[in-house]
């Protein structure tokens, strides 16, 4: 009997401190509804986005044009489905139709970012016509920017010396033009998505599966060079690079399930989650590669959108076990003291310690409205997790 009592207690004992280290979603979610209620207040002015903090403490919005113009509404929508609560739909609504002229912008290669992420999970939610017709103009505007001759879509309009570069950050786009590919039929948009991700696996990825930046090209696909603008180094692994090349395969295999995308998000994955200056707690390092590690910046934003890609990839992986694990780790770290704000400090954000430019010392160790999106996705597929996990059992 006394074994039997020792046996009993160790598996109580197991089980309540798993229930400790697990992730309370309905309290995470409570916490980031407060951080938006008072964001909110404090932007009545729809023309200026919540973006992140001057480096005096201050708060930095930036216009409609800036690349991070959707995250916002992104994550309102977020709000609203997770807690169904009609003033996050309504907010959702205004600050998503604030950003409604970008359809237009053929200067930019981050439509989906600045389109899909609010119209999109607003369609998704409401299946409202007037989101699709906006995301369909706006599909349009980023074709523009691909050019046969390059086999890829442009990034920015100059880099250095060079004309045609394209950054790691752009795989995140082709969610985008998926959709676009199946709403309209334009199969177009589909062929642009696997040039581009088939240019990058060749021309962006080292051997040991790590993401240069910046790949410069010339026409017919010719590179003229590789940099990095946002890294330590050109041959470094900038943090936040690794983790959008990682979130862009995951999508190149869910919407085509061409087997060569898997492995590459998985060698993706690996790099990341195996490399030897990958902290204990999963959030990586501004650079994996910088010169003062382990006293450099973390960048919760990177651990954020991996974090959320891996839930998807462990769907799809037979290393899905491996993942999750990772994920819910990070997750877990996002979600403690060390970088979760205090309700009412961090100029409203929900996240801290993440890391824009820090070459051109802009951005650095604040919060920033992109790593609140991805978060919020990423506990939204934890909870989808849980479910599923619940079901399976019952």
């Amino acid at each position: 009997m006394k074994k039997l009592s020792v046996v009993v207690y160790l598996f109580c004992l197991t089980q309540f401190v798993a229930g400790q280290n697990a992730i309370d979603v309905k309290k995470q979610f409570t916490l980031a509804a407060q951080q938006y209620e008072l964001l909110l207040k404090s932007h009545p002015d729809i023309t200026k986005f919540p973006q992140s903090s001057n480096a005096d403490g201050s708060p930095r919005d930036m216009a409609s044009s800036w690349w991070c113009s959707g995250f916002f509404g992104g994550s309102l929508w977020y709000l609203y489905e997770y807690t169904k609560d009609p003033k996050w739909k309504d907010a959702a609504h205004k600050w998503s139709m604030a950003v409604e002229k970008e359809k237009n912008n053929t200067t930019t290669h981050d439509l989906g970012f600045m389109l899909y992420c609010p119209f999109g999970n607003g369609y998704r939610l409401t299946k409202n016509e007037t989101y699709k017709d906006i995301m369909l103009t706006g599909a349009k505007s980023l074709a523009t920017r691909f050019h046969p001759e390059y086999g890829v879509i442009k990034s920015w309009e100059k880099f250095a010396n060079y004309d045609y570069p394209v950054i790691i950050d752009n795989m995140m786009n082709l969610e985008f033009l998926f959709w676009a590919a199946k709403e309209s039929g334009n199969k177009e948009f589909y062929n642009i998505c696997l040039s581009h991700a088939d240019s990058t696996i060749k021309n962006h990825y080292r051997k040991d599966n790590s993401s240069y930046h910046v790949v410069c090209y010339d026409k017919g696909g010719k590179v003229l060079a590789k940099k990095t603008a946002q890294g330590y180094a050109d041959e470094s692994a900038w943090g936040r690079g690794q983790s959008w090349g990682l979130y862009g395969y995951v999508v190149m295999y869910r919407e085509t399930k061409n087997p060569v995308y898997l492995k590459e998000a998985e060698n993706i994955a690996d790099f990341i989650l195996n490399h030897p200056n990958l902290p204990k707690d999963k959030v990586p390092y501004w650079d994996y590669n910088a010169p003062n590690i382990p006293n450099e910046e973390r960048d919760a934003s990177a651990a954020a959108i991996a974090s959320s890609a891996l839930f998807e990839l462990a769907e799809y992986s037979k290393k899905g076990d491996t993942y999750v694990k990772n994920a819910i780790e990070m997750l877990k770290s996002l979600s403690s003291p060390a970088y979760l704000a205090p309700i009412g400090k961090n100029n409203n954000f929900i996240l801290m310690h993440s890391v824009g430019h820090k070459p051109q010392h802009s951005e650095v160790d604040v919060p920033l409205v992109y790593a609140d999106y991805y978060y919020l996705e990423g506990l939204l597929r934890y909870n989808a997790w849980l479910q599923k996990k619940k079901g399976k059992k019952s």
